[in-house]
């Protein structure tokens, strides 16, 4: 019975004999091994951590009998692939092979590619990297319930870089995007590595096949079973997550959930409140509002604009640049004025934050979150979830869906430009290109036709 693993070597395969593991070599092997059908057993258990051990151990001899040089190569005491033989002293005495330099874990490759990586990005991606990519390479995901990190059977964080690690990650059962996205950073850090000469390889290992890269088209396929059968037509399938983030709620769902919050029957959401109509007012990020001061704002006859040039970081605890890395103004207008003159305290200070929590603290996405979305917590050692202001809002049918607070900057757009306001002053305001505007950000109005022609 062979042991069950997400990638094996072509011509070694990983067999389960009496509940150890051993390797048994393709019959092209045969003449090395004196004619023979070789066998050679592992001295591990059938585990499925031990089955990714002896799958590296696979490839690793693999590779060394398919090189051209493989007799200088490969070591037929096994010794060099960390397995110990009954013959390996007298063998190694009779023909000595040379201990080669280990080649380097796909872990020791990730940790020098973030140290490279970290000044170049923002520390909110950083942590992305640092976090998600790093533990989908360690095998790692949050139990929700056990409020743990759990372990798959599938790490690579120990594994030689040349261990077929695309077969193994593509196979493990994160998210198909994030697998991508760190198959695509393990490229670019073994790029960085092979550009420093610290390894031998001259094949970049973790390119993934062209049959598996996501094709743009892939969304207009359809859906079909093992046995051929069409189960949806591209059209019945559901809408990319991209499209799916161009929904904005309309203006008077807008009005109907800025009202919630100020008429909310607990301090939190009426704390809020001018947070969401001020996001819903000027489409701004949600760090840029968290970090707005005082002395950002201007109000009078001659300065009427906001001042975007921070960003508050609620994961990491500070203030940064914005996400452009440039600041920018926006211009004051009618009803965003009589937002700010009605919060602004009279004796409010240049440096004091113009949104802040009951405790004087800045606002962050996940305490936003639990007042939008949800809340989870224990009562009498029972899990209990809470609706949010606007799931809550959902579910009694007072607007047409749910969508996140990130939807405050969709909306904004998209009304401003379905009243007509240019589009490039529009990207400008907001801190992005026309095109990023109408691809990510412009919501669709259903309520126009299609002009008579």
């Amino acid at each position: 019975m062979y042991a069950k693993s997400p990638a094996l070597p072509e011509t070694i395969k990983v067999q389960s004999d009496n509940g150890s593991l051993r390797l048994q070599f393709s019959t092209k092997y045969n003449p090395i091994f004196g004619g023979k059908r070789k066998h050679q057993g592992l001295g591990m258990k059938d585990t499925p951590e031990n089955q990714q051990k002896a799958i590296a151990i696979a490839w690793r001899i693999e590779g060394d009998l398919q090189h051209p040089d493989w007799q200088q190569l490969f070591d037929p005491t096994f010794a060099k692939y960390g397995l110990k033989t009954k013959y390996t002293a007298e063998l190694k005495l009779a023909a000595p092979i040379p201990e080669p330099e280990p080649e380097i874990t796909v872990g020791a490759m990730w940790e020098d590619y973030l140290e490279w990586k970290r000044p170049q990005v923002q520390p909110t991606t950083f942590n992305h990297f640092c976090k998600k990519l790093t533990n989908i390479i360690k095998g790692l995901v949050w139990n929700k319930q056990k409020q743990t990190m759990i372990s798959f059977p599938c790490s690579v964080w120990d594994l030689p870089i040349s261990t077929g690690i695309v077969d193994i990650l593509l196979s493990s059962p994160f998210e198909e995007d994030s697998k991508r996205r760190t198959l695509v950073a393990l490229s670019e850090a073994f790029v960085r590595l092979q550009s420093q000469g610290k390894t031998k390889l001259t094949i970049n290992p973790f390119v993934m096949p062209v049959s598996i890269i996501k094709n743009k088209t892939d969304k207009y396929k359809s859906q079909v079973s093992a046995d051929g059968t069409v189960d949806l037509r591209w059209w019945d399938t559901e809408t990319d997550p991209e499209e799916r983030d161009r929904r904005a709620f309309t203006k008077e769902e807008r009005d109907i959930i800025i009202e919630a919050f100020y008429k909310h029957k607990n301090p939190s959401p009426r704390r809020l409140a001018p947070l969401i109509e001020f996001r819903f007012l000027t489409g701004c990020r949600n760090g840029e509002a968290f970090a707005l001061e005082w002395k950002d704002v201007f109000l009078g006859r001659d300065k009427d604009y906001i001042r975007f040039s921070k960003s508050y970081n609620g994961m990491l605890k500070n203030t940064q640049v914005t996400k452009t890395g440039e600041a920018r103004l926006f211009k004051i207008y009618p009803k965003l004025n009589d937002l700010l003159l009605r919060i602004k305290p009279d004796n409010a200070k240049p440096t004091d934050l113009v949104f802040t929590k009951l405790n004087g603290k800045h606002w962050d996405s996940n305490a936003i979150a639990k007042l939008w979305l949800s809340y989870d917590c224990k009562r009498n050692g029972v899990e209990c979830s809470y609706p949010g202001v606007v799931t809550q809002l959902a579910e009694e049918g007072k607007i047409s869906c749910y969508l996140p607070f990130y939807a405050c900057r969709h909306t904004f757009i998209t009304l401003q430009a379905q009243s007509g306001t240019d589009l490039l002053l529009l990207a400008t305001i907001c801190g992005n290109s026309v095109e990023v505007i109408q691809r990510h950000y412009l919501g669709i109005d259903t309520t126009v036709q299609v002009t008579d022609i």
